[in-house]
Formats: C-alpha cells, structure tokens, sequence
C-alpha cells in the first residue's frame, strides 16, 4: 500500500512537467509559423502592394493624362512578342534585344575592369601614402562630379570609334568609387598590424599580400559594387547618343520608330540586369566581410 502511495506521488510530480512537455512544440510551432508569416508579408505582400499601386497609376495615366503611353496589359502582350526571340539576328542593324543587352554588357564589364586595374591600385597607393593623397585628392574631388556624358565627346576625339568612347566614359566614371573606399579601408587598418610587420621586419610585397589586402577587402568590394551599379547606369545614356548595337542606342531607336512598348519593356529589362549585377555584387561583399562571418 505504501508503494502505491509512493507511484501516485511520483505520477502527480510527473503530469506537470509532462504538459509542459507538450507545451513547447506547440510554442515552437506558433513561434516558427508567426515568423513565416512576417517573412510573407514583408518579402511577397508588401512588394504585390506596391506593383500593383504602380499599375494602378500606370492605368490612370495612360487613360487620363496621356493616352500615348501603353497601358499594363497592352505592354505586358508586346513583351511576350519581344521576349519570344530576344537573340534573333537579321542585320548588323536589326537584332533582337538580347543582343543588345549582351553588348552592353560587354562594354561595361571592359570598362569596369579597367577601371579596378587602376583604381584599386590607385587607392592603395593613396592610403598608405600621406604625401600622394594630398596630391591627387583634390584632382579627384574636381573630376568626380562630372556628368557621365560630358566626357563622351573626349573619348569620341582620342578613340574615333563608339566603341572605345564608350568603354572610356565607363572607366573615367566608375573609377572613383574604387578609388576612394580602397583608400578609406587602408586608412582603416590598426596601426598595430602595420607595428606588428614591422616587428617581424615584412617587406613591403609581404605586407600588401598578408595585411592590406585581406584587411582592406571589404571596402574594395563595397567600391567596386558602387562602381558596377555606376557603369549600368552610364552605358545605357552613352549607346543613346553614340548609336550602333546596346540597350540604350535600342531604346533611342524604338523611340525613333515611336514604338512606346518597346521603350517601357527595354526599362524593365535594364532594372532587371541591374538588380542582377547588384546581387551578384551582395554576395560577394557578404562572403568577404568578416564582421558577418
């Protein structure tokens, strides 16, 4: 009789820590659930909102203030016609507009790399050298404003050609970035790295390879993001008024041949690219910056 006093004892004991047992999963459960449903919300919900705002006025434009410009679902049909063979090829002078983003491409990534084989070069030097940064940095606060498209007309008399021209105005114009953050992150680096090398009595090879650039890699990759973001955005308003093969000299040609559709397909297309590139970018200044690692 005792030791069933005893068992009965230990089962009261026992319940309420078994129900809250069962109470945690289910906490869990709502927790991870609530969570999901913030993610919707922010990720999906929000952005379908604000689409279809931008519609909603799109809409209303095209029916009230200038019937000129297409509306959503008139735009939407001539992108399937426009998509359905963006890389068809008829002439030098008629391709599809696959084509001419691929062109485009090409010359802001020969410009871009230009630019961050002498930029990033550049700012080391200006970083660990006091005397250079006086010297070229108000060089660099004159030239860096400067339009995009005020240098065009340069690059056509040094190169004669649109190509190059092109290519030019992105590197004069997309090197800054790399230039300044790349000298920032050396500026950046403790002091007792630079002790500690010489302690040890590095060479200066040494140095760059074991402490500026692991040190500086964040800030170099931040300006080179900034830069690409730059380029996108300089070649399109260079091919307008140089003309031949890209997006830009496209959407100046379709508004030649006043085909609206064409122009508001080109712009979704070159946001498209562009988010591309910036997330391509992201990721690679996430994997490099160690303060999120």
């Amino acid at each position: 009789m005792k030791s069933n006093v005893i068992r009965l004892d230990q089962f009261e004991e026992s319940a309420p820590v078994n129900q809250e047992a069962t109470l945690k999963p289910t906490a869990q459960r709502m927790r991870k659930l609530r969570g999901i449903g913030i993610m919707l919300l922010q990720n999906i919900f929000l952005p379908a909102l604000t689409f279809l705002i931008v519609g909603m006025l799109w809409s209303f434009v095209h029916t009230h203030v200038a019937q000129e410009i297409p509306s959503p679902t008139e735009t939407w049909e001539h992108a399937k016609e426009v998509l359905a063979d963006p890389f068809y090829q008829k002439s030098p002078n008629d391709m599809g507009i696959g084509w001419q983003v691929m062109y485009s491409l090409g010359r802001v990534l020969g410009g871009f790399a230009l630019a961050a084989a002498v930029g990033i070069p550049m700012g080391f030097i200006m970083g660990m050298s006091e005397t250079f940064h006086k010297a070229v940095q108000p060089l660099i606060q004159i030239l860096r404003p400067v339009s995009p498209l005020a240098w065009l007309p340069i690059g056509l008399l040094l190169f004669k050609a649109v190509n190059p021209s092109a290519i030019f105005v992105i590197f004069i114009t997309s090197i800054w970035p790399m230039i300044i953050n790349t000298a920032a992150g050396v500026k950046a680096i403790p002091k007792d790295y630079m002790n500690v090398a010489a302690v040890l009595r590095l060479g200066k090879l040494e140095i760059t390879r074991k402490i500026l650039l692991p040190a500086t890699l964040p800030h170099v990759v931040t300006g080179m993001r900034l830069s690409l973001g730059i380029a996108w955005m300089v070649i399109v308003a260079a091919e307008m008024l140089t003309g031949g093969i890209g997006i830009g000299f496209y959407v100046w040609d379709e508004w030649n041949n006043l085909s609206v559709p064409s122009i508001i397909v080109a712009i979704f297309i070159i946001g498209i690219v562009g988010i591309t590139l910036e997330s391509v970018m992201m990721l690679i200044q996430r994997r490099f910056d160690y303060n999120r690692q």
